[in-house]
């Protein structure tokens, strides 16, 4: 053979051999990643091939499927009363993709999770169709209804949760959206989903997970447990040292009051029921940032969590002089709290100091309805002893009975409370929020529910605005709703 014959030979070698290594490398290296491949239209043809399992809220789907025409997806996702729900389940879009629920359990509601695998296999040995499995929530269905209507047109959030599990009863963001609007890919589901995505009040931002607000005054609860665990003060009815007027620390600026209201040496109990920042103020200069960011982060501030869906840390800040510190142990400054949290907060009150790890997945079934997977309820920490516990329960007990959160009373039930309004806004221009948490005990002592309330902002006069006026009568009503559905 020719010099040029073998030249060519061998390049054809090489061709032939980089065509076996790349057929190779995709057959087994990358079959997997390919097959996987958001891009890979086959993908999403299985994905929608058969009906989605459902989402369920007691023994309720708040989902469905349904058939399509036009397209090469058989079925489409559908959503009972997706606005209430939507904050829960999140969506399920052929064009745009899956949040939440939706998103962090598709394998299970596809039916392709791996624990299915034998089910898939029967189905195929019998030529049953394949289906997806079940996510049962922890959801209360009538706490939830409770939660929507009371917002209405307001915008804000609710969360509920049950303190002796840390189970999620009530989340609810408003305004908010149907996800059966855009489930499709026709150009209608685009034209809705181009509106919300343009709407400037946010329809698809969970606000009870992922906005930060600040908390204003509810955040007195924290100080207080500071407080007492810390050893500052023991009885909630021994007088304070709280000079007023009180200026703080390293300046000549003075802490105001909402008006003159008695919180001169007022005890701890008296400045939770009439709210005096001037207590709170000078317990946090005087515990200082480290006892203030201890007890902060017991509660879980500072950190993200995960019911399995994200949300967003709230913050108490790690790095302030003294008259920060003050400022942030009423609720101001950097201070800022998604409404889940401030829900935690109320939750280990309520059960004795002891934080519960919130979580909405009860249980995870396989198409036949076998429970695959259940949640056990886990302690996150212990934020307050049950002594101090059971001190500050009194003292939020007040604040309902006599105080700002009267508008929270529920006949035959004990129920404890603190409301805020917090400013913000520059030079606090905004309308505040209206805050208030909340819980509910049982003649037993018990407490079925724990309940944070934040509206955003209201038609209300500036004036008009405050926690006990607007968002206690809708943490009285989840509340109610939860203790009404164990009956």
């Amino acid at each position: 053979m020719n010099k040029p014959l073998r030249r060519i030979a061998i390049f054809c070698g090489l061709l032939m051999l980089a065509l076996l290594l790349r057929d190779n490398w995709l057959q087994y290296v990358s079959a997997d990643e390919l097959r996987t491949h958001e891009k890979n239209r086959r993908v999403l043809i299985e994905r929608y091939a058969q009906k989605r399992g459902d989402i369920i809220v007691g023994e309720t789907p708040i989902t469905g499927s349904a058939p399509t025409t036009g397209s090469d997806f058989a079925y489409k996702r559908t959503y009972k009363n997706g606005e209430m729900w939507s904050p829960v389940t999140g969506f399920a879009s052929q064009a745009f993709g899956a949040t939440q629920i939706e998103s962090l359990e598709d394998e299970i509601l596809t039916g392709n999770d791996d624990r299915l695998f034998f089910r898939r296999t029967l189905d195929m040995i019998t030529g049953k169709k394949q289906g997806g499995g079940n996510v049962v929530t922890t959801l209360n269905g009538r706490a939830q209804k409770a939660a929507f209507e009371g917002l209405g047109s307001k915008k804000g959030a609710v969360a509920a949760i049950d303190p002796s599990t840390g189970a999620i009863l009530a989340l609810a963001s408003t305004p908010s959206y149907d996800p059966s609007t855009f489930a499709g890919n026709s150009e209608d589901d685009s034209k809705a989903w181009q509106r919300l995505e343009k709407d400037p009040d946010k329809p698809m931002l969970n606000r009870a997970l992922r906005e930060t607000y600040p908390p204003g005054s509810t955040f007195k609860v924290v100080t207080a447990a500071a407080a007492l665990e810390h050893g500052l003060y023991d009885d909630p009815d021994e007088e304070t040292e709280s000079p007023l007027p009180w200026t703080m620390p390293d300046t000549n600026t003075e802490l105001k009051n909402e008006g003159p209201i008695p919180c001169k040496n007022a005890t701890l109990r008296e400045a939770l029921r009439v709210s005096c920042n001037t207590v709170f103020g000078k317990i946090g200069s005087d515990l200082g940032k480290d006892k203030m960011l201890e007890t902060a982060q017991k509660f879980g501030f500072n950190k993200e969590q995960f019911i399995p869906v994200r949300s967003n840390a709230s913050v108490f800040p790690k790095e302030m002089d003294k008259p920060q510190t003050a400022l942030s142990s009423i609720g101001q400054f950097e201070t800022a709290t998604t409404p889940l949290q401030m829900a935690m907060v109320a939750s280990a009150v309520a059960n004795d100091g002891t934080l519960m790890a919130p979580y909405m997945i009860d249980n995870l079934q396989a198409p036949n309805l076998d429970v695959i997977e259940k949640h056990d309820p886990k302690k996150m920490s212990e934020p307050l002893s049950e002594a101090n516990a059971q001190k500050l329960q009194e003292m939020m007990e007040t604040v309902v009975k006599q105080g700002t959160g009267s508008n929270a009373q529920i006949p035959g039930v004990t129920v404890g409370g603190k409301t805020g309004t917090a400013q913000h806004g520059v030079d606090n221009s905004e309308k505040p929020y209206a805050w208030f948490i909340s819980y509910a005990k049982n003649p037993d002592g018990g407490s079925p529910v724990a309940v944070a309330v934040v509206v955003e902002d209201s038609d209300a006069d500036r004036g008009d605005i405050s926690g006990g006026g607007l968002a206690a009568p809708i943490a009285k009503n989840v509340m109610k709703a939860v203790i009404d559905s164990k009956k």
